[in-house]
């Protein structure tokens, strides 16, 4: 299993805790620190089991009112970046 904790920047969430299975193509688990609890709580149980590279295309560039990005937004940074270490 691959596992990052990733500060996002620019979004109400502290902090995005995302497991990935050891090749980095599926998502485990994802959690969220900080943030609109509920709703992200459902984006973690929603990003479950997909694949990496399908939540990255649906959710890159998701803002949140005039912000240029969001929780769903800085969850695809993760990913990505967590993703990275399996090569």
């Amino acid at each position: 299993m691959i596992h990052l904790d990733f500060k996002p920047r620019g979004v109400c969430a502290r902090a995005i805790h995302v497991d990935l299975t050891d090749d980095g193509k599926t998502i485990e688990a994802v959690s969220f620190e900080g943030g609109c609890n509920g709703n992200l709580k459902a984006v973690s149980k929603l990003v479950a089991g997909q694949p990496v590279e399908h939540i990255v295309e649906l959710l890159a560039g998701n803002t949140c009112g005039p912000r240029k990005t969001s929780c769903a937004d800085q969850l695809t940074r993760a990913l990505t970046e967590a993703a990275s270490r399996a090569m």
